[in-house]
């Protein structure tokens, strides 16, 4: 089983979209894809129990069905920092306890697997672990959405080099645009392409008046697969 674990500059910067886009990509390149989103904060009550719409959004655009609870293991309510949610709802997080909550998707006979952070790089699971821990433990490749607005440069520039720093590889990136224009976006593009020193898998344009469903469909068109 290939791996790709997606991270991104900040919350809000696209990682549901880019993920459910590059397991799109997968699929139709005749993979057998799946989607773990191992811890989750933002959830509404369904019939089913607890579920988060971007877990919900990656189950749809994986080809391989499985349970929710499989590929979403722990799910908190409000929508905060993992660690804090997770103190208001009496649980303790840590990475050998959600690591081992994957364990079904990890053991499923597929081609390849994307697995999406929560927030960004060093979101706190608990007091002393991150997610970044989390993905360590995974090992796989890391994918780093970066979201094109202001500031965007030093956020992608200081996510790799945290990334690298904990001894992962960066797979490459991909030009999430977030808005409808951004001032001197091509300038930007070029710095990263410069600085991040890792494959740039697609520029995404902001797509808008597409029912939700197709956006990822759409933006498969954009990306590059990651070399497996």
């Amino acid at each position: 089983m290939k791996g790709y674990f997606v991270t991104a500059t900040d919350t809000d910067a696209g990682k549901t979209f880019v993920g459910a886009a590059l397991l799109a990509a997968a699929g139709q390149a005749g993979l057998r894809t799946a989607a773990l989103k191992p811890v989750a904060a933002g959830a509404e009550q369904t019939a089913e129990g607890l579920c988060n719409d971007d877990a919900l959004i990656l189950m749809k655009a994986a080809n391989t069905p499985l349970p929710y609870p499989w590929v979403n293991p722990v799910c908190l309510t409000p929508a905060i920092a993992p660690h804090i949610a997770a103190r208001e709802a009496g649980m303790e997080l840590s990475v050998a306890t959600v690591l081992e909550a994957c364990r079904p998707v990890l053991q499923t006979d597929v081609d390849w697997l994307l697995v999406e952070g929560a927030g960004g790089w060093r979101v706190p699971l608990n007091e002393k672990e991150t997610v970044a821990d989390l993905a360590k433990a995974f090992g796989f490749p890391v994918v780093l959405v970066v979201a094109m607005r202001l500031g965007c440069i030093n956020h992608a520039l200081l996510s790799a080099e945290a990334i690298r720093a904990d001894g992962l590889q960066l797979a490459g990136w991909i030009a999430n645009s977030t808005t409808a224009e951004m001032h001197r976006y091509a300038d930007n593009v070029a710095t990263l392409k410069q600085r991040l020193k890792a494959p740039l898998l697609g520029e995404i344009p902001y797509l808008s008046g597409i029912a939700p469903e197709g956006t990822h469909l759409r933006a498969a068109n954009f990306i590059q697969m990651p070399a497996l």
